[in-house]
């Protein structure tokens, strides 16, 4: 037993590219006495690739709360141990958020290796407004859950980021199309750190059907982001505040808005989003 405890190393690993694994992931990973792997299938071929022989233990989110007991243990005893996901940086839509918790409750050292993340490698790529944005993760996989999930972000004005997988992407995107309008604008990032990476910039209406009539754009999991709200003039919306009380007595939000859209000639999309902040008070 060591008299000083391990280290937590929170490793970000390549989503796509393995040029991205940076010479610090590989010598940490060579280094530390375990690889804690959300999928060890999955890691192996990585771990493989680049000659790495520490051991590995599956750590993921079905054994997270109990194993995460166990590594705090090993890391309290003197070894060090190094988080990986199966891709891209842990905890970001990932398994981890325990083990880093019990990590510092216990007073050991946590220390983040960056690397890749879909999110902010898409981002960075969007041509969206970067200065402020929320990461919304995975949205749920009913529909109808889905559209009420994309409905509590209609209003946001930070720029979504949002994961889909590829066997929901098609339906996802009519969701979007539905509750944000065909002209928001918006980006589909597929793959976005492979030398063929596309990322895709027009509006939701125009993606929705690309993606729909291509079969290649189905493929891995995609990174879509949509450009936030934008706030509806003070100057121009007193009749359309006024309307849009009356209608939502009566009427669904969607309803309201095409309405009132008619009555006012203001744009439809920034009057579902008005009443959407009407509606929630």
């Amino acid at each position: 037993m060591s008299n000083q405890p391990g280290v937590l190393y929170v490793v970000a690993t390549p989503i796509g590219n393995l040029d991205d694994l940076s010479p610090r992931a590989l010598l940490t990973l060579n280094e530390v006495s375990l690889i804690a792997a959300e999928d060890t299938r999955h890691s192996s071929k990585l771990l493989r690739h680049f000659g790495i022989l520490t051991p590995v233990t599956a750590f993921h989110e079905h054994n997270e709360r109990e194993k995460a007991a166990e590594l705090v243990e090993l890391l309290i005893n003197g070894k060090s141990i190094a988080l990986i996901s199966d891709a891209g940086t842990p905890l970001v839509s990932d398994p981890g958020y325990r083990l880093v918790r019990a990590a510092h409750a216990a007073g050991i050292r946590v220390v983040p290796l960056p690397g890749a993340c879909a999110a902010i490698a898409a981002l960075s790529a969007s041509g969206l407004p970067s200065d402020r944005f929320a990461f919304e993760g995975f949205p749920p996989v009913k529909s109808a859950a889905r559209r009420t999930w994309y409905e509590a972000l209609a209003s946001e004005p930070r720029t979504l980021i949002v994961y889909e997988s590829p066997h929901r992407i098609v339906e996802s995107l009519q969701d979007m199309v539905a509750v944000f309008g065909a002209t928001r604008e918006a980006v589909n990032a597929r793959e976005p750190t492979q030398p063929l990476a596309n990322v895709r910039h027009a509006n939701l209406g125009e993606i929705a059907r690309w993606v729909q009539e291509d079969a290649n754009q189905q493929r891995g999991e995609v990174v879509v982001l949509i450009h936030g709200a934008v706030p509806v003039e003070a100057e121009s919306s007193e009749d359309a505040v006024r309307i849009l009380r009356i209608l939502i007595k009566e009427l669904p939000v969607s309803q309201a808005a095409a309405l009132a859209a008619e009555i006012t000639g203001q744009k439809k999309n920034q009057l579902y989003n008005l009443a959407l902040q009407l509606k929630s008070g």
